[in-house]
């Protein structure tokens, strides 16, 4: 077996999502040696499917769920200044239909929502009256508006990966766990790596299961100890269609199934549809969506706006398998979107994630260190409220995006615009010293340049065309197919250079 390395860490994870990165850049910045690895790309999985969202969940309030709520508002906060680049703040317009939810009950969830958390920079809740020109149709003429935040989750999932191995993680993508054993008190943790087929192993004091929709198959299969707890399995899917009002707000529509569907503002054209709640079954990799679903957003959308859609205006979808801890309810909208930790001590620790929020995903790595401490007595304190994620050390879009128009006044404001929301400062790193469009390489389309490209598969882990234009960027949305065949062109003869 090669590549074994015999240093012991002091922990390994399993996924690389948002759970998984989270705890290793926790835990690295600790002073504690870190390995991570997961079998797909980063946020290869639910953790790119969300509705992209920093939100404290309204709804969750019907359901009682008053610890997540209050703990989810206040990280908005948080995760507000530590990633501004890629976080922002959103308004969100709740047209008022009285036969769905009394007026009183949604002024009440709202004075809630406005005072659970420590909401300092986030304006509150008010009622709005619809003008005439409103996108919604002519009968809802009023409603609510509040405010939550966007965030790009896959770039959120790298940047974390990005600053845990800043500080000494050894992150580990299309390699997967084949087995973990426990030897005298120690986990050996067998892997492969799915391109090459070679097979290696880390030796490590705890393991971390953050694998998502495959917790329970590593705990069963790779780990062969017994769970606690089961996951079922809820697909959430979304539509990106044409955009559907002007200006920059979201809406969160509400059904008469009680649940709701936001209508989100998506890459300056387009609009983000979603979601929905259905029980998955299956290999979680296969999510994808059903024409019911379809159907459902399109219904709701088509109830509330005054454009009208049907399938010729879906431009794409994408779903995502949430793995929620099995509380029995017979609703998926009512089961419980909170984490839930289970630490095996039966012989060399071993913490399985169940469940959880992007929005709380840094609370949940400072809970699993909280519970893995008494087995790594030398572990730091926490540090993550109020340091910045890469590239955020930017005082906020706007002005970044007017550095970089000053800076480099011909990569036009579309590109800049990009480069600020995706970015922050790591694209200093691939600018440099670049003078003219042509410094930076071939073009490939929409602003994605050579020099972009490189980056992203020599500094970022991106390895395939998935990787760059729908996780690192979303100019998947952009590019034709001769110019998405030329960029898989580029990134073959570039992965073939960096390994000769």
């Amino acid at each position: 077996m090669a590549q074994t390395s015999r240093k012991l860490l002091d922990m390994f994870i399993i996924g690389g999502g948002i759970n998984g990165t989270g705890i290793a850049n926790d835990a690295a910045g600790r002073g504690l040696t870190v390995g991570l690895c997961e079998q797909g790309d980063l946020a290869g999985a639910t953790s790119s499917a969300s509705s992209k969202l920093i939100h404290g969940g309204l709804r969750y309030l019907e359901l009682h769920e008053f610890r997540l709520v209050g703990e989810a508002l206040r990280e908005r906060e948080v995760l507000l200044r530590k990633a501004p680049h890629i976080i922002w703040p959103l308004r969100f317009i709740l047209p008022h239909r009285s036969h769905l939810r009394p007026a009183w009950m949604i002024r009440a969830g709202l004075f809630l929502y406005d005072h659970l958390g420590k909401r300092k920079t986030l304006p509150g809740s008010r009622g709005v009256r619809f003008p005439a020109d409103s996108p919604l149709k002519p009968e809802m003429m009023r409603g609510f508006e509040y405010s939550d935040c966007w965030v790009d989750d896959a770039r959120l999932v790298v940047l974390n990966a990005l600053q845990a191995r800043e500080k000494g993680a050894e992150i580990l993508v299309r390699t997967r766990c084949t087995r973990a054993r426990e030897e005298n008190g120690t986990w050996r943790i067998e892997l492969e790596d799915t391109r090459s087929g070679e097979r290696f192993e880390r030796l490590a004091r705890t393991l971390v299961n953050a694998a998502g929709p495959w917790v329970e198959q590593v705990v069963r299969e790779q780990v062969a100890r017994p769970s606690r707890y089961s996951i079922r399995m809820i697909q959430g899917s979304h539509l990106v269609v044409p955009r559907l009002n002007a200006d920059d707000r979201a809406y969160i529509l509400q059904n008469s199934d009680r649940r709701i569907v936001f209508v989100l503002p998506y890459e300056d054209d387009f609009s983000l549809v979603g979601t929905t709640d259905h029980r998955h079954q299956g290999d979680p990799s296969q999510a994808s969506i059903s024409a019911a679903e379809t159907e459902y957003l399109l219904g709701v959308v088509n109830q509330h706006f005054r454009r009208q859609l049907d399938r010729r205006d879906v431009i794409t979808s994408f779903s995502g398998v949430r793995p929620l801890c099995d509380d029995e309810s017979a609703d998926p909208s009512a089961m419980t979107r909170d984490y839930t930790l289970a630490l095996d001590q039966t012989g060399a620790p071993l913490l399985s994630v169940f469940g959880g929020k992007i929005t709380t995903y840094r609370k949940l790595a400072e809970a699993a260190l909280r519970q893995l401490a008494p087995a790594l007595p030398g572990m730091g304190p926490s540090w993550t409220a109020t340091s910045a994620l890469p590239g955020g050390d930017i005082e906020g879009q706007a002005p970044f995006m007017a550095q970089l128009l000053s800076d480099y006044p011909w990569l036009g404001e579309s590109r800049a615009r990009r480069f600020a929301r995706t970015y922050g400062s790591l694209c200093l790193r691939f600018l440099g010293g670049a003078e003219k469009p042509e410094d930076l390489g071939a073009a490939f389309g929409a602003g994605l340049t050579a020099a972009e490209v490189d980056y992203l598969i020599e500094q970022e882990w991106a390895i395939d065309v998935e990787d760059i234009l729908w996780r690192r960027t979303k100019l998947g949305l952009r590019l034709t197919p001769r110019q998405v065949e030329d960029l898989k062109q580029y990134t073959e003869k570039h992965r073939h250079g960096l390994a000769a």
